[in-house]
């Protein structure tokens, strides 16, 4: 249940590790002058968020705390990437999701398991969008598998086939 997300934290932290110098918060113009510290945070923040509310069985990934340290300092987001991975494995518990859309606060029944798989689905669509910044910014080349979901990767294994 949790090996994908924690290789696809590892890969992230690997793939920041290869970053230039002031790469990781210089603006992006492909991603609307955002930064791949920006998007680092935001993906770092919603785990938290989820980790954060487990004891409480009440998550709001909208009530996040918004920590501009993440996205400037490097060694910082690799910091709280380990930590995600230290805490992420959990047992399964319902859950309260709690939004608030136009004013009204909704609430949905989820369980901890779920919110892992979106917070792994959610952190693969911000690799896509860094793999597409750092290739713009360095001209690196990053691997194939990051910012791919695991069950792509794997049916393009059976096409190759």
């Amino acid at each position: 249940m949790f090996k994908p997300s924690l290789e696809t934290l590892e890969q992230f932290k690997q793939v920041l590790l290869t970053l230039p110098l002031n790469c990781y918060s210089q603006k992006c113009s492909v991603l609307s002058d955002a930064t791949i510290g920006q998007h680092t945070r935001h993906v770092i923040e919603l785990y938290f968020c989820l980790i954060q509310g487990y004891e409480s069985a009440d998550v709001s990934y909208d009530h996040r705390q918004r920590d501009l340290r993440i996205e400037q300092d490097l060694s910082f987001a690799l910091e709280k990437l380990s930590l995600i991975q230290s805490q992420l494995q959990q047992p399964n518990k319902n859950l309260k999701i709690t939004y608030e859309l136009e004013g009204e606060t909704t609430c949905l029944d989820s369980n901890y398991y779920r919110e892992v798989m979106y917070n792994l689905e959610h952190t693969i669509h911000h690799h896509a969008l860094i793999k597409v910044g750092i290739e713009q910014l360095t001209g690196q080349e990053l691997p194939t598998s990051f910012g791919v979901a695991p069950s792509t990767m794997q049916y393009r294994k059976t096409c190759a086939q």
